[in-house]
């Protein structure tokens, strides 16, 4: 890289510009604030509005992701095709935040050209496409993150940090909740056979954190649709009641519900993204509040590959051979359907 690239930061380019993508442009803006220098420096989109920096709303959170214009064209350069944003020598990071088909392949393409990657889950519906990606990153130079950003989210990592280290003994029951109604700004949501229904695009979030704070569980029993679903899992040496809830099929109207309730032996943690404030531990006959940061989980995620890139340090606190094994999991899940 050169001086001036130095003294700019590490170059990004974003591929997709819908509500992912914007997310993921606000968070690597929302890095700068915090010395995480880093660049937009392209963007790749089929929607010619979109390359202009115009984009319409969307989502189930408020990701920060706002403004009419939401980038300068004039220093932004715009491709309609991602395969030219993969060969601009100035994208040092690409963010893949397109239809879930494409995943793998344009992760692929980036790492074999030399870059870094931020790859939006799912990375796939089948885990065998996601076993050749992880094959990619291993021989790449370049770092390959999947997006799980629930391991970033405020009062999430908190959870994980105290399960890890017993700081109330060990876990009796974990319960965990992700409700909504099915998303309208992309027709990719109204075809499972494109998205995974919501198994595998909202209740992928929970099934990862469960893997993540428990490891593989030695059985999964699910019951529902890919629609709306419920897991039991069930560990050989972990909690005895460990349950996630995910779902998308409520009527319009329904706000989204992000939820978990945590039993140890000697406190209870209840996670509420609906209410203020959002993280309560019940220990000793009283109740007390802990105070979480205010970013999010997607700045989180973007926050710990631009700081691991920094230091050339390739231990991602997620990654795709995780990936490979959370697909697996889902796999399960699906067939217990």
């Amino acid at each position: 890289m050169n001086p001036q690239g130095q003294k700019q930061g590490i170059g990004v380019g974003i591929i997709g510009l819908g509500f992912m993508g914007r997310t993921h442009l606000a968070a690597f803006r929302n890095a700068n604030s915090v010395g995480l220098v880093n660049r937009l420096v392209a963007v790749a989109d089929s929607d010619p509005d979109r390359r202009a920096g115009r984009a319409g709303a969307g989502g189930n959170l408020d990701t920060g992701a706002k403004g009419d214009l939401l980038f300068d064209p004039k220093q932004v350069r715009a491709h309609a095709e991602p395969s030219a944003l993969i060969a601009d020598p100035e994208v040092e990071l690409v963010s893949i935040c397109t239809p879930t088909a494409t995943h793998v392949n344009l992760a692929i393409q980036a790492l074999e050209a030399g870059k870094h990657v931020l790859v939006e889950k799912p990375l796939s519906l089948a885990s065998a496409d996601v076993e050749r990606l992880a094959a990619a990153a291993r021989r790449s130079r370049g770092m390959c993150m999947p997006a799980m950003c629930m391991r970033f989210w405020p009062g999430w990592d908190w959870l994980r940090e105290h399960v890890r280290r017993g700081t109330f003994g060990a876990v009796r029951s974990a319960v965990f909740s992700r409700l909504g109604t099915r998303p309208q700004w992309n027709r990719f949501y109204a075809d499972a056979n494109e998205s995974g229904g919501a198994l595998f695009d909202l209740h992928v979030h929970d099934a990862d954190f469960v893997r993540w704070c428990f490891g593989e569980p030695a059985s999964v029993l699910s019951t529902g649709t890919q629609d709306h679903v419920t897991t039991l899992y069930r560990f050989a040496g972990g909690p005895a009641h460990v349950v996630a809830e995910g779902g998308w099929d409520h009527t319009p109207g329904f706000a989204f519900r992000m939820r978990y309730v945590v039993v140890f032996e000697h406190a209870t943690a209840e996670y509420d993204f609906s209410r203020e404030p959002r993280l309560v531990l019940a220990r000793g006959g009283a109740s007390e509040t802990v105070e979480l940061p205010a970013h999010t989980g997607y700045d989180g995620e973007v926050r710990h590959l631009l700081a691991m890139i920094a230091r050339g340090d390739r231990q991602l606190v997620a990654t795709v051979d995780e990936a490979v094994a959370l697909t697996k999991m889902l796999e399960r899940e699906r067939a217990s359907l």
